[in-house]
């Protein structure tokens, strides 16, 4: 049978309520695997699992109850290892990286970013930055809307623009994001957002960091924010002692 990793923990600090369940139907009961000073919160891994939402929420509220005594390193959902003595001998092998992960991230949260751009916002925006481009588009409007070549070669400069604008974009939330923060972690690129960035967060310093994305809004309103948090530190515990089953399964945990 392989072993459902949800988090990893400070040895004398895990503790679970008695007969509380994970993920799975039924759901399979969680158990603690100690190694040295450290301890991996764990149940029997069920066969083809999948992000439902129950199994999800199953998979957080093992977490919050993990980390009710102290900090508790996220495994992604869908972490699973061989068995039990393969999730030992990697606590026992890592021992020293998972301490300092333990100490780095306690009392912080993750707060993930994504950014996207106002399609009409930033068109103004554009055009109010480039002179080529009114130039351009100008020369267009009196030549009856131009020629063929002509609006190609405005269309090329308008998708050009728009690039710039995306990386100027993304590097600027993350450069402002970032001076309220721990620690940055760059997401993968995906279609549809200039910007997919996770933040670590010390827990007393939330409400500075959400005013700040209020004020990266305010300040860039052709710009949208999605804000996914607070959540448990996922992106700054890699490597865990488990793959995850599959990376659909891995980005739901993180919102991704």
């Amino acid at each position: 049978m392989s072993t459902y990793v949800y988090g990893i923990t400070d040895g004398s600090q895990a503790k679970l309520p008695d007969g509380m369940g994970g993920v799975g139907d039924p759901p399979r009961p969680v158990r603690i695997l100690k190694e040295g000073d450290l301890a991996a919160v764990v149940s029997d891994a069920p066969e083809g699992l999948r992000p439902k939402r129950k199994d999800l929420l199953a998979h957080q509220s093992v977490l919050a109850e993990a980390g009710a005594g102290g900090c508790v390193l996220p495994m992604r959902f869908g972490s699973v290892a061989p068995d039990d003595d393969t999730v030992t001998a990697v606590l026992a092998e890592r021992a020293e990286h998972y301490k300092e992960r333990l100490r780095t991230l306690d009392g912080k949260v993750e707060y993930n970013i994504k950014a996207t751009h106002d399609e009409e916002a930033v068109l103004h925006r554009v055009m109010a930055e480039n002179p080529e481009l009114r130039a351009q588009t100008e020369a267009n409007r009196q030549a009856g809307g131009g020629s063929y070549e002509e609006k190609l070669r405005l269309g090329e400069m308008v998708v050009a623009a728009v690039k710039a604008r995306e990386a100027e974009d993304a590097a600027e939330v993350q450069h402002d994001l970032a001076a309220v923060a721990a620690a940055v972690s760059a997401g993968p690129e995906s279609t549809g957002w200039l910007a997919n960035v996770s933040f670590l967060v010390d827990r007393d310093a939330a409400e500075e960091f959400m005013a700040s994305v209020e004020q990266v809004r305010k300040s860039r309103p052709h710009l949208e924010l999605r804000v996914n948090g607070p959540l448990p530190p996922y992106s700054f515990v890699e490597p865990g002692p488990a793959e995850p089953a599959g990376s659909t399964a891995g980005a739901e945990s993180s919102g991704e």
